[in-house]
Order: structure tokens, then sequence, then C-alpha cells
């Protein structure tokens, strides 16, 4: 009796999950995006980071703080990603 109303909740849960990632899905490329980032800033910070990724992209920032002049437009970065693809 208990399992089949941990099954009959979980179920509820993960319809719920679903539909949650199905409305998601549905929204505009940008509010998706802004959605993902409300998300992720509310998991907690990295504890631990094995090859140094977030080491090195907080130097990189503190390097364009710095010499501002380096940094690209988002619109010159996305043709760059777009001539690597092809």
């Amino acid at each position: 009796m208990l399992l089949n109303l941990s099954r009959q909740r979980y179920a509820l849960r993960m319809a719920s999950i679903l539909e949650i990632k199905k409305l998601a899905l549905d929204l505009p490329e940008k509010q998706r995006a802004i959605l993902a980032a409300n998300l992720l800033e509310s998991l907690p910070g990295v504890l631990w980071d094995e090859d140094e990724g977030v080491a090195e992209a907080l130097r990189r920032d503190a390097d364009l703080d710095q010499n501002p002049e380096e940094a690209i437009s988002l619109e010159l970065l996305d043709d760059q990603i777009k001539n690597r693809r092809h």
C-alpha cells in the first residue's frame, strides 16, 4: 500500500516536471535562455572544479575588465561560430 502511494506521488511529480519541460520548450528562445539562467543561478555554486574551467573563466573575465578593447561583439562571435561549423 505504501509503495503504491509512493509510486503515485512519484508519477505526479514526474508528470509536472514533464509538463514544465514542455511548456519551457514552447517558449521563445530568449525567454528559454532567461529561464535557464535563472534556474542555474538557483543552484549552489561550484564546489569542485576538476579541470579549473571556472578559474580560467574568472581569469579571462578579469583580463577583459583590464583590457576591454580586446572584447569582440556578440555579432562577431556568432559569425565566427557559424563559420567554424561550415
